[in-house]
C-alpha cells in the first residue's frame, strides 16, 4: 500500500509508518487470534477491541486504566473481559507484565519494541526504560560460566526515583 507523495502527486513506493503499524498490528492479530483457538477459545469482539486499545499505547498501563478509557467512551466491556484479555496476551507473549508488588501490575506490548530493562518506583509506581550494553554482556558471561543458554531474560530494578528520594529527604529533614 502506497499513498501519493504530496508535492507530486506520484505513489511512493516505500509504505507509510501508519500502513507498516497496520500491517504489523494485522499480524499480531492473526497470531493472538491462533493461539487463543489452540486454547479453545474465540476472538471475540470485545478481546479485538482490548487488543486493538492495548497495541495503540506506547506507554506503560495498569488494567484499570484500559478498563476505565473504555468506560469514558461509554464501551460495555467488563472489567473481567478486560483482567482476562491481559492474561492471556501475557501468557500468549503478546504483552509484558511489570509486577510492582502488592496486587499493582503494569503492562506494555512488545510489538516492535527493542529490548529493554526497567526500573521500578515502589512509590509512586513511576516505571524508567532502560538498556545497558555491560549488564547484556554480563548475564552473557555467567550464563557461558555455567554453560546456560539464555533464551530471554526480565530484569526490574525496585527503588525509588528521582522525585519520590527528594521528597522522603526533604520529609526527614523537617521532621
Amino acid at each position: 500500500m502506497t499513498e501519493p507523495n504530496d508535492a507530486t502527486g506520484v505513489h511512493d513506493p516505500v509504505p507509510t509508518r501508519r500502513a507498516a503499524s497496520n500491517a504489523a498490528f494485522e499480524r499480531v492479530e492473526r497470531e493472538f487470534e491462533r493461539f487463543i483457538r489452540r486454547k479453545g477459545l474465540k476472538l471475540t469482539s470485545q478481546r479485538r477491541r482490548i487488543l486493538k486499545r492495548v497495541f495503540a499505547t506506547n506507554r506503560h498501563f495498569t488494567a484499570e486504566e484500559i478498563h476505565e478509557s473504555f468506560r469514558r467512551g461509554r464501551d460495555d466491556l467488563s472489567r473481567a473481559t478486560v483482567y482476562r484479555t491481559l492474561s492471556l496476551l501475557v501468557e500468549g507473549g503478546f504483552l509484558d507484565m511489570l509486577e510492582l508488588g502488592g496486587d499493582t501490575k503494569r503492562y506494555e506490548h512488545i510489538l516492535g519494541r527493542e529490548h529493554h530493562d526497567h526500573l521500578l518506583c515502589i512509590r509512586c509506581g513511576a516505571v524508567v526504560e532502560f538498556q545497558e550494553a555491560r549488564i547484556e554482556e554480563l548475564q552473557e558471561q555467567v550464563a557461558q560460566r555455567h554453560g546456560f543458554r539464555i533464551t530471554s531474560h526480565s530484569l526490574r530494578i525496585f527503588g525509588q526515583c528521582k522525585r519520590c528520594a527528594a521528597g522522603e529527604a526533604g520529609q526527614s529533614i523537617n521532621a
